[in-house]
Order: C-alpha cells, then structure tokens, then sequence
C-alpha cells in the first residue's frame, strides 16, 4: 500500500462518527436510514462520511431499488492497519544496503542458489516455493519486471504471472499479501519497496 494510501485510509478513520459507522457495519450490511438511526445523525450525515470511507477503500455499497446498503471492506481495512505498522518498523530494520560486504555476498549466493532451484532455463518458474524465505525471494524476481507507477488491470497481471507459472492466481494474492503490489477496484499497482516483506530479515 503507497504512503498515499496509508494517509487516506488514517485521514478516513479520523472522525468518530466514521469510526461508530465502521463499529455498527462489523455486525453486518446496514442501509443508510438504519445507520442514522442507530447513530441519531441525518440520512444527509451518513451520506457524507460514506463517501470519505468509500474513497479510503474502507466501505462498499450495495443500491436495492431506491436503498442504498454499506458493508465493510474487510480486506483495506485489516492491511491499512498492517501497513501502516510494517512500514513504521522496516524503517529502523536493518536492510541490504546497511549490511556487511560478507552478508550481502551471502546473500546473493542464497537469492542465485534458490533462482537456479525454482526457474528453469526458459525462465518458467517450476514450482511455488512453500518456504516463505524462498517464495519472497521468487516474488521479488518476478515483481522485479513490473513497472513502477504503473497501473495494470487484473487481466494483464494474470498474462504476465502466466509467462511465470500456470497458477497465476495464487501468485497475484501472494504478490498482495506480502505486499510487492496494492490492489485496487481491481487495478493493480506497485509498492514502494520499502514496503515489500523482506526475505533478508528471514533465517
């Protein structure tokens, strides 16, 4: 998730009543008219903030004729949270560039020995790592080759992981999970890599 995102999704949770919104929509969909209720605001009220958590990812809506339905996002809303702490931490991690000549040549002999291990000499990849230390190491080949700043639509993610392996799907979430690319309305665009989960921190 780009810092832009992080400032959008902490600028939406903001407000109280946006946070009692969000506490009510755990329990499950609610229509508008039943949230200003619950919450003693106007219709107009709930409109408002539905918007700003709606921009932050942090809401989706459901219309019914003349009704309109909210339910969380449960997926932005647990990763903004996340996010936001990993990103804060890696900070002061040690990274690669801080590191000894002797641990960064150790290294690179682990990322070569574990590249020959899983891609084969067209550069198919044989199979996905179940090792997390070495499946990050993979991802971060692959993701390697994607475009900074560029906004893929899901289907030219999935062309792109079949070149690597027929089960692209499982790699397009890994490449969420851990955080190499943030998915959005089903657009598809890079992190930052000091936002990446970090195969060098790994015994």
């Amino acid at each position: 998730m780009q810092l832009e995102k992080l400032v959008a999704y902490h600028k939406a949770l903001a407000d109280p009543t946006r946070i009692r919104m969000l506490i009510l929509l755990s329990e499950g969909e609610l229509n508008g008219q039943t949230l200003a209720q619950r919450l003693s605001v106007t219709p107009a009220t709930i409109t408002h903030h539905a918007a700003k958590l709606r921009a932050a990812s942090l809401i989706r809506e459901r219309r019914d004729k003349n009704t309109i339905y909210f339910s969380l996002d449960e997926y932005f809303i647990r990763t903004g949270g996340a996010a936001t702490a990993d990103t804060i931490y890696r900070r002061g991690a040690d990274s690669p560039g801080e590191a000894d000549p002797e641990v960064l040549e150790r290294r690179e002999k682990t990322r070569a020995s574990v590249l020959k291990s899983f891609f084969a000499a067209d550069g198919r990849l044989k199979s996905i790592p179940a090792q997390l230390k070495k499946k990050l190491i993979v991802l971060e080949h692959m993701v390697a080759r994607l475009e900074p700043g560029r906004r893929y639509g899901e289907k030219e993610v999935n062309d792109f992981l079949k070149e690597f392996h027929d089960d692209y799907a499982t790699l397009r979430r890994e490449f969420i999970m851990h955080q190499y690319m943030f998915r959005e309305h089903d657009v598809y665009e890079l992190n930052p890599p000091e936002l990446w989960e970090r195969w060098e921190t790994l015994k």
